[in-house]
């Protein structure tokens, strides 16, 4: 198998089937082969019920205690069967699926870069001027620190060679923010990662509208920085926001 899709999920009935929606399409599967995997981290809202109709393979987590996002990916990776794992978070919406999968098929599979990663925008029926800004900034950001030898991408879309995903020993279960970051920062010690501009990730403005772009920034900021210094995350836990 090409491509396994891994899903991390936590109650996202309400936009879960959007995502899904667009990478069950039948001609979308029949051109490209992948498998769509969802690790769900305990939902209550119907999520696991959706999922389990409408994925190829369905990982639940049932322990009495709260599961991060990396361990998530983490487990939905053991299961995959592909050669390049594309790891997206169940609130985004994909450009163009078509182009997305055409782009990583010409000009990532087989190429030398070991990780692969785009543009993050909000859906474009919600997106602010501010949010334009911001993520604007962001994304031009995070291209320039994987030139410069940093390595980033966020976890709203991770695409990675399983051999390179395994060579690095996945996500850091133990960090409850950052685990992006911290992932794609060990990748590019040894290897490089393609910036695509030619996609975009269209992610929800949920936790924008509730918490201010500005604390999202010293958010992501500190725990960065202590990822980098401590090896850590400055959060203690990832809010739920739905």
């Amino acid at each position: 198998m090409k491509f396994s899709i891994i899903i991390p999920t936590l109650n996202e009935i309400k936009l879960l089937p959007n995502l899904l929606d667009q990478l069950n399409d039948v001609t979308l599967r029949k051109n490209y082969d992948y498998e769509i995997i969802i690790s769900d981290g305990g939902s209550t809202d119907g999520t696991r019920e959706y999922a389990l109709n409408h994925s190829d393979k369905f990982i639940e987590h049932t322990e009495n205690r709260n599961q991060n996002i990396g361990e998530g990916r983490n487990l939905g990776a053991d299961m995959a069967e592909g050669d390049i794992l594309i790891f997206l978070n169940g609130d985004i919406l994909i450009s163009s699926p078509e182009k997305f999968f055409e782009l990583i098929s010409n000009s990532f599979a087989d190429s030398n870069y070991s990780a692969m990663t785009c543009c993050v925008s909000i859906f474009p029926e919600e997106s602010k001027l501010v949010d334009k800004i911001f993520l604007s900034f962001y994304n031009n950001y995070f291209h320039v620190l994987n030139i410069i030898g940093v390595g980033m991408g966020r976890g709203e879309c991770h695409i990675i060679k399983r051999k390179v995903f395994d060579e690095n020993n996945g996500y850091n279960n133990n960090l409850a923010a950052g685990e992006d970051f911290d992932l794609f920062k060990r990748i590019r010690r040894n290897g490089k990662i393609l910036f695509s501009r030619e996609i975009v990730i269209y992610e929800s403005p949920r936790r924008y509208r509730k918490h201010g772009h500005v604390k999202i920034f010293f958010t992501w900021l500190l725990n960065s920085i202590f990822v980098m210094l401590k090896h850590k995350s400055l959060s203690k836990t990832w809010e739920e926001i739905r």
